[in-house]
């Protein structure tokens, strides 16, 4: 896989830590669950070990646009065939003013919203900046990833495959569907 264009980026963000998300539907740089921790995806720096978390849909010949919802900063990657119009909607959630216990979570909502359209997860983190190993869990709420420093999970319906030391599902929306992907922080007794 190439490298994107630094300008097929959009950035969202809850005032704790930002996510890089390209017009590909990669998530392709995410430190969490702050600006200064170690990275959890930087396919953006090694496009083989970095990590990345990417929806897309599985046909080829798709055309992309990013935009924002109006005053936001809610990214919404759109792509678009003769077959179907399918997007993703990516946000981070702002905690309360004050809010002393906010708790960063990454969102993407994936939805069709004319036709039918199959879609591809792949969630690969790489912590540290590769370097620290971790492993992988599928749950019945999705996956976990458990590493020295960090542990998440990544909660949705869709059914997921471990695909190495990430995970992965194809799964098709028929026009009005909605899949939803919650990336958050494994918190002592979860």
């Amino acid at each position: 896989m190439a490298y994107q264009p630094i300008e097929n980026y959009g950035i969202i963000g809850d005032m704790h830590t930002l996510a890089m998300v390209g017009k590909d539907g990669s998530i392709d740089w995410f430190c969490f669950p702050r600006m200064d921790s170690a990275s959890v995806f930087a396919a953006i720096l090694d496009d083989n070990k970095g990590g990345r978390f990417k929806i897309c849909p599985v046909m080829e010949g798709v055309a992309n646009k990013q935009l924002y919802w109006p005053e936001t900063n809610v990214l919404i990657t759109r792509f678009l065939s003769p077959d179907g119009v399918g997007e993703v909607t990516d946000f981070m959630p702002v905690g309360a003013r004050g809010d002393r216990h906010h708790h960063s979570q990454l969102v993407r909502f994936v939805k069709t919203v004319r036709g039918a359209m199959t879609f591809r997860m792949e969630c690969r983190p790489a912590f540290n900046y590769a370097r620290d190993q971790h492993q992988t869990e599928i749950t019945a709420e999705g996956a976990s990833f458990h590493s020295p420093s960090l542990n998440l999970r990544l909660q949705t319906s869709v059914p997921l495959k471990q695909d190495g030391s990430g995970v992965m599902a194809e799964f098709t929306l028929q026009e009005g569907q909605m899949a939803v992907f919650v990336l958050r922080e494994i918190e002592t007794g979860d």
